[in-house]
């Protein structure tokens, strides 16, 4: 396939190119531990782009963190939900290889992530030594529980008596202060395990990871969270009113449209308050990874530990009537990605190169002398971690399908020309993002596009190449209820 030929030239080109790891740079008998820092839903505002997000971030810790070695702030997910977005970066398939490009999917039922030869990003390691430890939301649906010698999964704090408390629908998509103390909520408590490895003396190298589960919905977090926002210094994000005039119907589809959840935050005056809420659950994210990275400090394996630091996907806040994720739009795909690799990473290192959360398997493999298994998706960024202006050809590809009609996947790729992003086979969408950054206007019909548009569309895996979405997982019963509500 061609769009697979490319993708290996290159990633043979890069690995022969980079001949000195991580583990070279350490001492002979310092092998490189990892430190593996994920979460949940945590959107791109904090990287200070007005284009994204002209308000107050307050995130010194994960600030901190990006310049003390390369923060890629042009980093895009493989899938926009947490389910094939994590699948795809731990097991190093892409979606559009798997067949697992949204939450609703039955992964076991995909015969290419099931393969015998297929090894998560933790299998990898404890194969060749390391001890692996897991602690939070690492991965969602797909996991090789063999491979972890530690492993504590995430759960969600119990809602606050009263819920829900912004009075706006049941379930998680509500907000407000929680009644526990900050150490009884579980991310707390998903670093206070990360802490206790980084305190051990350990006599193997070690792949450490930690997830938050926030700020996925609902936002719950304590009162000191929310009075670092005050509702008259909140800026919200800009939206546009007709933004959904000029899309195909399975991208208005992807939406949600008119009535969303988005809209009825809108409209009901609480936009400031929600935003606040999702503001509130960053700083409170910022803090427990800011105490991870803080006993790493402080810790014998400081200077002989890689860390990375990545956000599953983007998140909605309203703009293009969405609210969450799940859309092939900047707000849904733009992901946060920082590598601190000593010895070969560049301090205060900012990179503008299209990457994507595919490429951090192979990197960690190489920086630790490992290597990965043959159908690995990605490419190495170990290039950009040394000169992060380095040439570097997109791999900024991101898949999706509807959650309970798989019949459709959809496919996006971000470049310096823009974003394409292709529904069904005459609905599409083209946005010139140099001009355009909001991504307001689509330019698919604009013959001064046209090559920009054919070349894009050369870029991504036609039709034939892309994998079928696997069935839904879905009831009859809640198919018929979503159907019921989009109505």
């Amino acid at each position: 396939m061609r769009f697979t030929l490319v993708l290996s030239i290159f990633a043979s080109a890069i690995m022969s190119l980079s001949t000195h790891s991580a583990c070279d740079a350490a001492e002979p008998d310092k092998p490189m531990n990892v430190l593996f820092l994920v979460a949940d839903d945590l959107n791109s505002w904090l990287l200070d782009d007005a284009d994204r997000y002209a308000g107050k971030v307050v995130a010194p810790n994960l600030r901190k963190f990006a310049a003390s070695g390369v923060n890629f702030t042009r980093a895009y997910t493989a899938a926009p939900v947490c389910s094939p977005s994590r699948t795809a970066f731990f097991s190093g398939v892409a979606p559009w290889k798997s067949g697992i490009y949204n939450n609703a999917q039955t992964i076991n039922k995909s015969e290419v992530v099931n393969r015998d030869d297929v090894l998560s990003l933790a299998g990898l390691f404890k194969s060749d030594g390391y001890n692996t430890f897991g602690y939070g939301k690492i991965t969602h649906g797909w996991d090789q529980k063999e491979h972890w010698d530690d492993k504590v999964g995430h759960k969600r704090d119990p809602a606050p008596p009263g819920a829900p408390l912004a009075g706006l629908s049941g379930g998680e998509q509500d907000w407000g202060t929680i009644h526990l103390t900050e150490e009884q909520m579980n991310d707390t408590g998903g670093a206070n395990k990360a802490i206790a490895v980084l305190e051990k003396q350990h006599d193997k190298p070690f792949f450490l990871a930690y997830g938050t589960f926030n700020p996925h919905m609902p936002w719950y977090v304590p009162k000191k969270y929310f009075d670092m926002y005050p509702l008259d210094q909140i800026v919200l994000p800009e939206l546009k009113e007709d933004d959904l005039d000029d899309l195909p119907p399975l991208a208005k589809a992807v939406s949600d449209g008119i009535g969303s959840f988005a809209d009825k935050v809108i409209e009901s005056g609480q936009h400031k308050e929600a935003v606040q809420a999702y503001l509130a659950t960053t700083t409170y994210v910022d803090t427990q990874f800011g105490r991870v990275l803080d006993a790493l400090e402080n810790s014998p394996y400081k200077d002989n530990t890689i860390v990375v630091f990545l956000t599953d996907h983007g998140f909605h806040l309203g703009e293009k009537h969405h609210w969450q994720k799940t859309t092939l739009w900047e707000e849904g795909t733009h992901t946060l990605l920082m590598f601190r690799a000593p010895g070969v990473s560049q301090t205060g290192g900012v990179s503008e190169r299209f990457v994507s959360l595919m490429d951090i398997y192979p990197t960690l493999a190489e920086l630790c002398g490992l290597t990965p298994p043959a159908y690995i998706d990605g490419r190495s960024l170990v290039p950009l971690l040394k000169d992060p202006k380095a040439p570097w050809e997109s791999t900024a590809i991101t898949g999706l399908c509807d959650k309970s009609k798989t019949d459709l996947a959809y496919i996006s790729i971000r470049n310096e020309l823009g974003r394409y992003s292709r529904y069904g086979a005459k609905e599409e969408e083209f946005y010139d993002t140099t001009k355009d950054p909001h991504e307001w206007t689509n330019q698919i019909v604009n013959p001064d596009y046209a090559a920009t548009i054919k070349k894009l569309r050369g870029l991504v895996p036609s039709f034939a190449e892309a994998a079928h979405p696997l069935p839904s997982a879905l009831t009859k019963k809640r198919r018929e209820s979503r159907r019921a509500k989009a109505k």
